[in-house]
């Protein structure tokens, strides 16, 4: 018996980065079916609750919502969804933040596709919360 995919929302201002990233999903990761892509924190709260996903998968520096304040109104709007931080950087009193508002994970934007790919199976496997 097939799985189904894991429904991924992406959340990534930078256009070129947003769309290469579904691009190699669709290539090299069929089973994460990316239901939308958009560039900004509110934008990604209003396709959480519309697309349902299983994990969001954004970037930590947002235009409209910052990455605490877009995970806090995913995980309101949509708790059962795991929220995958992908950043350039961010400090340790952020990520912390961002582990209080609910995120499963960060991870920088230098990682192999496949250690993206990876967390975004890990978060759908292991579920919303941390620990």
């Amino acid at each position: 018996m097939t799985q189904a995919p894991i429904k991924v929302l992406l959340v990534e201002d930078n256009d070129i980065f947003r769309e290469s990233l579904v691009l190699l999903f669709d290539a090299f990761a069929p089973d994460l079916d990316v239901v939308a892509a958009v560039a900004d924190g509110r934008s990604a709260v209003e396709a959480c609750a519309g697309q349902d996903p299983d994990v969001v998968l954004m970037d930590y520096r947002l235009p409209e919502l910052d990455g605490v304040e877009t995970t806090a109104a995913i995980r309101d709007v949509r708790p059962g969804a795991a929220v995958v931080v992908l950043s350039a950087e961010a400090g340790s009193g952020e990520i912390e933040a961002l582990e209080a508002a609910g995120a499963v994970s960060f991870l920088t934007k230098d990682c192999e596709l496949e250690q993206i790919v990876e967390a975004v199976r890990d978060a759908a496997r292991n579920g919303a919360s941390l620990g």
